[in-house]
């Protein structure tokens, strides 16, 4: 098996398993997101009511991550991704109770709003999980050597099931409504559940089992903060994210300002995936790890200048373009991140620092969600894209100035290394 094989990473079963695990998880979490959404909004007609959709996922999500990474580095990763399946099915079902039309007509708008927050709350604690026990399976299923060609498929795999999630749950809202869109989520949800049990339980490789907790978070986080590499990716995504993401407002400009109903609505929501799933597949093929640190400020720079676009458009067509590319310079920017997480990472302490991952990049999207539902409501929702995308490109400027290290990092030695 040649490392500079494209298809190196699939061709182990188990890895294939992992991937449609992966696709079957993050479609439906992307999907129930989406329908989510619409829900809401159609219930409140509300900015800031979809903000706090994002508010209550990430107040968990930030709150537990280093908790979890911990404990994933101590557990065994199938059974405790099992586990973190089974929460999310639980939350499916509740949702999927709650859109009853029976329970919608019994009861208030607001108790029906209270429950979805509850719902979306205890999703952020089973995230908090999800995320670090899969980024460390990864390197329990296949070589390390092909790492870096295992982390564009999972990435690709993640950015498919965002493509096809989000397109669904604008058809399916449309055609069979939100109560059965809900059923269609948990069904995914088993899927996944039932293709995991074909992966064989993999074992801990921390030597440091039963080691006190608070040590083992401080020795997390001294790792990633003293890895510039690391560091330096974590947190120019994080900021760029956190003011430059505009999905949270998209039921607004689908409804309100490009008037293109649901099914539009899905295609707005799908185009980044879109972009981003084409970008990553070509990088199976043309490898960005040489001279990563430019290709990462060039690309986040460029998902700015897409999301001003974005909130200046008054035409259908020229925001899913906008999206499409932001997508595809975003899916970069991911593969970037990923690569250097998985080369940088000890084995030991994938999970601790896959939930600070989670912390810096996963959470700020939903951070970006309240910021964006906040803004919108305080100076109007075009306004509100365009200063996150003016932020956007002045993180961008800023990185490049004060990090001269960071513009010069190249990760090919360190692939070389991993391939000897």
């Amino acid at each position: 098996m040649s490392v500079n094989d494209p298809y190196a990473a699939l061709r182990f079963k188990e890895f294939n398993i992992f991937l449609l695990v992966r696709f079957a998880m993050v479609f439906a979490w992307s999907m129930q997101f989406i329908v989510i959404e619409w829900q809401v909004y159609s219930m409140t007609k509300d900015p800031l009511s979809l903000g706090i959709i994002g508010l209550m996922e990430v107040i968990p999500a930030v709150s537990m991550a280093l908790f979890a990474g911990h404990i994933v580095d101590q557990k065994e990763k199938r059974n405790l991704l099992i586990k973190c399946i089974c929460g999310f099915s639980v939350i499916s079902f509740g949702l999927f109770m709650l859109s009853l039309p029976s329970v919608l007509e019994t009861y208030e708008t607001k108790v029906i709003l209270y429950g979805i927050y509850t719902l979306v709350f205890f999703g952020g604690l089973v995230r908090a999980f999800l995320g670090p026990t899969i980024f460390s399976l990864i390197a329990l299923i296949v070589p390390k050597k092909i790492y870096p060609n295992a982390a564009t498929w999972s990435s690709t795999t993640w950015q498919m099931a965002s493509v096809l999630g989000p397109a669904l749950a604008g058809f399916s809202i449309s055609l069979i409504g939100v109560h059965w869109s809900m059923c269609v989520i948990f069904g995914f949800s088993l899927l996944a559940l039932t293709a995991l049990f074909n992966i064989s339980k993999k074992p801990i490789l921390n030597p440091k089992i039963g080691e006190p907790v608070f040590q083992s978070l401080k020795e997390g986080l001294n790792f990633v903060f003293k890895t510039r590499a690391v560091l330096g990716a974590l947190t120019l995504d994080m900021i760029a994210v956190l003011f430059g993401g505009a999905v949270a407002l998209l039921p607004i400009f689908a409804q309100d300002i490009l008037n293109v109903g649901s099914e539009g609505f899905g295609v707005l929501r799908a185009a980044p995936a879109v972009g981003a799933a084409i970008t990553m597949l070509g990088s199976t093929r043309f490898p960005l790890h040489k001279n990563a640190g430019k290709k990462l400020l060039f690309a986040v720079f460029g998902f700015g200048v897409c999301m001003i676009v974005f909130g200046l458009s008054t035409y259908f067509w020229l925001s899913v373009i906008a999206l499409f590319l932001s997508g595809a310079v975003d899916g970069v920017s991911m593969i970037i991140r990923q690569t250097i997480l998985q080369l940088k990472t000890p084995d030991n302490m994938r999970g601790r620092v896959a939930s600070v991952n989670s912390m810096f990049v996963g959470s700020s999207n939903e951070l970006g969600a309240f910021e964006s539902g906040l803004t919108a409501k305080l100076m109007g929702t075009v306004t509100a894209v365009v200063f996150g995308g003016t932020m956007t490109l002045l993180t961008v400027g800023l990185t490049a100035i004060v990090s001269p290290k960071f513009r010069k990092l190249d990760l090919q030695k360190d692939v070389e290394d991993h391939e000897s």
